[in-house]
Order: C-alpha cells, then sequence, then structure tokens
C-alpha cells in the first residue's frame, strides 16, 4: 500500500530552483534511502515530507491518518525531566487509560451487580482493559528499558536529569524516544551520529523489523546497506529511484549513466553525419531533396539531453618525498589518560610500513587521546612509545584545534607555505572545492564539511610518510569519502586512523586494533574480516588444556565432538525457551481466573476482596513481563545459534 507520494515538488530560493520534479513514492514497510551532496536539498525535501514547510509548486499527499515522526540532524532532547520520566511521556494515553481502567474498578466495587448500570460499566471496563492490552500497556516498560539498554542506558541512569547529559547523549535520547512512539512513517536525518559501533549493530537490527515505513538521509553507508531496500538520488536538482541498497544503487547508478553516455554519443555522431550531408548537399540540385529528406528527420528528432550529475567533487592526492623506516611505531604496555586517570591500557601494538591500521572501540575509551600521545600532545600515564626513523607525519584533528579560527581559507594555507605564489594555493584550494570568494572566508565562519576539506587540503601539500587520521570522515559527504578512500589506498605511506565508518573501514584497512579499557588486539584485515574473526573467538572450539596450542584431533572426531557440543548447547537454550513459554502460559491462566473472580457480583461488590485481588493482578502482570522479556531474549539467542551454525 502507497503510504506518501510526493508529486512534482519544487523549491525556490529567489530566482534559484533548489529542486524540482521531486517524485516519490513510501510504501508500507518502505525502508528507503534519501542521497545526495551536501547542499543538494535533502534536509529541505525531508521537511516538506514531514509537514514542517510547504513546496513552492507540487503536492505531497498521504494516507489518511498517518502518523509521521522527524528526527532532524542532532537534534537532542531539551527537558529538564529525568531520562526514564521524559521517555515515558510517550505512554501518557497509555496512562490515561490506567486512570479510567481504576475509575471504573472504583465504580464496579461501589455498585450492586443488580442495578441497572452495572453491564454497561462492566462491558466498558473489559472493553477498556482488551485496548489496554492490544495497545502495549503491559509491556511499555519493558519497551523503554530495551531500548535504554540499546542506546547504552543502564538502569543506573534512568534518574539522570537530561539537561546534564552531553550533546551526544542528548541525541541518542531523541532517537530512543521517537522510536518508543513507532510512527507509521519514520523520518531520520543522519541517525547514526553519536553512535559508537555497538550501538549501530543494535540499531540496524531493530530497524530492520519496524513496523512502519522508514525514509533516512545518512552519509554511514554501511548502515544504508544494512537497513534499506531502495534508494532516491537527489541529482542534478531532481530524483531518481534505484531499488537496492546502497552498494546495489551505486553500481546502477554507475551502468545508467555508462548507458545514457553511449545513446547520446551514439545519437550526436548520428546528429552530426546528418548536418554535414544537408551542409554538403543542399544547394546540390541532384541532392537537394535527399538533403530536405535528412532535415526534416533532423527536426523531427528527439533529441537527448546530455547526461549530467552534481560531480563537483574534491580530488586529491598524499604524497612523501621519502620513505620510512619499515618500523613505524612500537607501543607497549602504554596507559592513556588524562591527570592520572586511566581511560585505557596496558596497550601494547606494532606498525609496520606501508599497513593502514584502524583502530575502532566504543566511545570515551580514549582512542583520541592514544593518537595524541603518539604524537606526544599529551603524555602517557605509564609505558612507551618508539616512532620509526625518517618519518614524516601528517595528522588529522577530528576536533579541528590545528586551524586558527581568525584566518582566512587562504591564509590558513598560504602561511605554512609563504614561499608558494598565491595562484597554485589557489589552485590548490579550488581542487578542494573553495573557489572564487570562498577563499576569503575566515575560518571560525566555516561549516563543519569545509573545515575538514581544508585540514585536508594542508595534508595534501606537505610530504608525509606516516598518516595519523582521527575520525577523518566526519562532515564528509559521500562522495568526499569516495575521495578520501582512493587517496589513501594510492599512497605509498603507512596510516594509522580511527573511525567509525565500517564501510570507510572496509575500503582502507588492512588490520584493525580493537581496543578496549584493558587493552587492545589486533586482526588482520577490514571490518569485516574483524567480525568474522570475532564470531569465530566466540563459538565453541576443542583446544587442549595450553591454551596457545590448538588439540590435534582428526578431523571426523572434531567435527562429531564439535556437532555433540553444538548440539547440547542448542538444548540448552530451548529448554530455557521451553519453560518460560511454560511460566508465561500459567501467568496468563492465573490472571485470566482473577479477572473472571472479578467480574463475579458477589466479587464486585466487596471492595476488600476486590482490591486484594488487584493487588495479585499487577502483581502477576509485572512478572509476566519480566518472563516474556526473558523469552524473547532467549529465543533471539536460539535463532542466532541456529543462523550461525
Amino acid at each position: 500500500m502507497l503510504l506518501l507520494q510526493t508529486n512534482d515538488v519544487v523549491r525556490r530560493f529567489g530566482a534559484d530552483v533548489l529542486f524540482h520534479n521531486m517524485n516519490m513514492q513510501i510504501q508500507e514497510h518502505g525502508r528507503t534511502a534519501l542521497v545526495g551532496r551536501n547542499g543538494a536539498g535533502k534536509t529541505t525535501l525531508l521537511k516538506m515530507i514531514a509537514g514542517i514547510t510547504e513546496p513552492d509548486e507540487g503536492t505531497i499527499t498521504k494516507v489518511k491518518d498517518l502518523t509521521i515522526g522527524y528526527l532532524a540532524q542532532d537534534q537532542g532532547l531539551d527537558s529538564q525531566n529525568s531520562i526514564w520520566t521524559e521517555l515515558d511521556t510517550v505512554f501518557a494515553p497509555l496512562h490515561k487509560m490506567e486512570t479510567q481502567i481504576h475509575d471504573l474498578e472504583q465504580q464496579l466495587a461501589d455498585l450492586d451487580s443488580s442495578e441497572s448500570n452495572y453491564q454497561q460499566i462492566l462491558s466498558t471496563y473489559d472493553n477498556l482493559q482488551t485496548a489496554f492490552k492490544k495497545r502495549g500497556g503491559f509491556e511499555y516498560e519493558s519497551r523503554m528499558r530495551g531500548i535504554l539498554h540499546g542506546f547504552g542506558f543502564g538502569e543506573d541512569s534512568y534518574d539522570t536529569p537530561i539537561n546534564s547529559l552531553s550533546g551526544g547523549q542528548k541525541t541518542k535520547l531523541a532517537l530512543a524516544k521517537i522510536l518508543l512512539q513507532a510512527p507509521g512513517l519514520l523520518i531520520l536525518d543522519e541517525p547514526t551520529n553519536h553512535l559508537d559501533m555497538n550501538v549501530l549493530s543494535w540499531l540496524e537490527d531493530y530497524l530492520k523489523s519496524y513496523q512502519g515505513a522508514l525514509l533516512i538521509v545518512s552519509h554511514d553507508r554501511y548502515f544504508l546497506d544494512r537497513v534499506v531496500s531502495d534508494v532516491y538520488d537527489l541529482d542534478n536538482k531532481t530524483l531518481t529511484h534505484y531499488t537496492g541498497n546502497y552498494t546495489q544503487f551505486v553500481k546502477h547508478k554507475q551502468e545508467r549513466l555508462q548507458a545514457e553516455w553511449k545513446h547520446y554519443d551514439q545519437q550526436q555522431k548520428k546528429i552530426a553525419k546528418l548536418e554535414d550531408f544537408v551542409n554538403r548537399n543542399i544547394v546540390r540540385a541532384s541532392t537537394t531533396k535527399r538533403a530536405q529528406a535528412r532535415r526534416k528527420q533532423l527536426e523531427k528528432m528527439e533529441r537527448l539531453e546530455r547526461p549530467e550529475t552534481d560531480d563537483k567533487s574534491i580530488h586529491f592526492q598524499f604524497h612523501s618525498e621519502k620513505d620510512s623506516g619499515n618500523e613505524v611505531l612500537d607501543v607497549e604496555q602504554a596507559k592513556v589518560g588524562y591527570d592520572e586517570q586511566i581511560l585505557a591500557g596496558p596497550l601494547s601494538f606494532n606498525v609496520r610500513k606501508p599497513q593502514r591500521v584502524g583502530i575502532i572501540g566504543p566511545n570515551g575509551i580514549g582512542k583520541s587521546t592514544l593518537l595524541k600521545s603518539i604524537l606526544h600532545k599529551i603524555p602517557l600515564i605509564s609505558g612507551t612509545i618508539k616512532l620509526g626513523a625518517n618519518l614524516d607525519i601528517g595528522y588529522y584533528d577530528q576536533e579541528q584545534q590545528q586551524l586558527h579560527p581568525n584566518k582566512t581559507v587562504l591564509e590558513e594555507v598560504w602561511d605554512d607555505h609563504p614561499e608558494v605564489p598565491e595562484k597554485d594555493i589557489r589552485s590548490l584550494l579550488g581542487s578542494f572545492l573553495f573557489v572564487g570568494d570562498d577563499v576569503y572566508k575566515v575560518v571560525h565562519d566555516l561549516s563543519g564539511g569545509e573545515k575538514a576539506r581544508l585540514e585536508l587540503t594542508k595534508l595534501s601539500f606537505k610530504p608525509i610518510n606516516f598518516l595519523i587520521l582521527d575520525e577523518p570522515t566526519n562532515h564528509l559527504d559521500i562522495d568526499s569519502r569516495e575521495v578520501l578512500e582512493n587517496a589513501i589506498n594510492e599512497f605509498s605511506g603507512t596510516v594509522l586512523f580511527i573511525s567509525h565508518d565500517r564501510y570507510f573501514i572496509n575500503q582502507v584497512a588492512t588490520d584493525i586494533l580493537a581496543m578496549e579499557h584493558d587493552g587492545i588486539k589486533h586482526y588482520e584485515g577490514n571490518y569485516d574480516d574483524y567480525l568474522v574473526a570475532k564470531e569465530k573467538e566466540s563459538s565453541p572450539k576443542a583446544t587442549s588444556h595450553n591454551s596457545n596450542t590448538i588439540a590435534k584431533a582428526p578431523a571426523g572426531k572434531q567435527s562429531y565432538q564439535q556437532s555433540k557440543e553444538q548440539q547440547r548447547a542448542r538444548r540448552k537454550i530451548q529448554r530455557q525457551v521451553d519453560e518460560l513459554e511454560q511460566q508465561m502460559t500459567e501467568l496468563e491462566e492465573k490472571q485470566t481466573a482473577i479477572q473472571e473472580q472479578m467480574s463475579q457480583p458477589e466479587i464486585a461488590t466487596d471492595i476488600g476482596k476486590l482490591t486484594d485481588l488487584q493487588k495479585e493482578l499487577d502483581e502477576l502482570s509485572a512478572k509476566s513481563e519480566e518472563v516474556e522479556l526473558a523469552w524473547t531474549e532467549a529465543a533471539e539467542k536460539l535463532e542466532e545459534f541456529d543462523q550461525e551454525n
């Protein structure tokens, strides 16, 4: 079923057209991505679809009673409430129903069953109880706990005032709240900002099973690959629809552009041939008629437009003037932190030429601090860091503190290289899309994306053989990220980088360092290789008493033993699922029995007995919620086990 449709939507800014002919369809249970360059108008279109603004031309139609939830980019909760109280406001209608149910219970207790309105009130009470259960009245608290847990908020944080949280935490809570609201169409503008990899993985799984439709803008290509099933590309001021995830979209767009260029070139050759014949033969009596026929053919021809795309992309490369030694970096038993407060350690690892090593780990664990310690910007609490010989280090700071806020773009680069002619500096800036008067913009007035491009401009200008990057894809649009990936892959030196962009890591990493509070572990390969290795680590293994050696059992016997262990593990989980199902059934039967007791005339008039039964019913409901949550977790564990084995 079609939920929402945009029809020839147009947005103008004065005489300029931002976009036109915007035609989009959102289907029931759709999983749709909107992609395009920064500034193309994606957020503007989202606000129109959400009903926040109106199009200058065209219409947006939706089915009756469609609820729309819109989460703007980096939109955080602003509330005086605690975390739990604020999220609980989502369920105000359920709380109102609870109050009505209790009021009806009181009325039933005060009435004699023989009174004329008794049955009517009892019927209203039964209907309200049924509606309350259907709308999730008995499980909304478990939903709140599940979502808060997914976003990394433990029960010890539920009473924390929201206005005391960081901006990133407020953004996560805004996303948690809108997920609890569960609108029919959920519109998310860059929802993955501020989320670490564990939370991202949880969110992807949650959205894949979301009951409503999704419309998502995101620069996280890995996220789009896992969640969406169709893509609208806002390119050249209009929309083109593609079926599939992001990777499939890239392939199909390239194929479409190649086909369009082929047909366009073929037609241009045909037109040139016809025009040449007309020009040579129109004045010759013997060939005039043939020339006139070809002229008519040209006039009737439906000419193809030249294929165009928003192809303004940065282009650059990193370069070195000398080779480093093979031993680039050795870290031994390092503990990193501030003011003797240890964030992580002990950390031990090596980086060798020409590895491209990605550091991953939870937010706040000290990854950026580690890089700053390697650069001697922050002292180690303990341990040693040894840099290799002949190193020319280039550093990209995610906080962009290396830029001078009061300098212009031109001064920021030229002051570092005063011997270089201005035209060469401007040419370099042009390759990073700083053209015309852009070079006179002051740094503190630049957007995050412009500052990121300026930092990359400076890095590309200096000779580097060891590149250290802290979250380099933040603020970059997808096209710029792909250009950066190519520059890194073509770089002959060594790279050490931090990133939460899993697609980026897959494209460039040769090795992964997974960082935890108590250490760091090396994995060969990219992010997908890391996931495979982690899965193998968590699966049952046949090992000897010596942890450093693997038991050399015969292949057949080892397989049989592993099979027995897997069957035993599965039976254990299955027993847990079955026991919890039995408990759920028994609790439901007990609740039904109490509800039947409460509806009996002799009980309904006994306020004391009715109160005792209601208390018992509430306790059973709470217990039922706990058991249902445990059953859900066990059932998911069983499903994951079956998929892995």
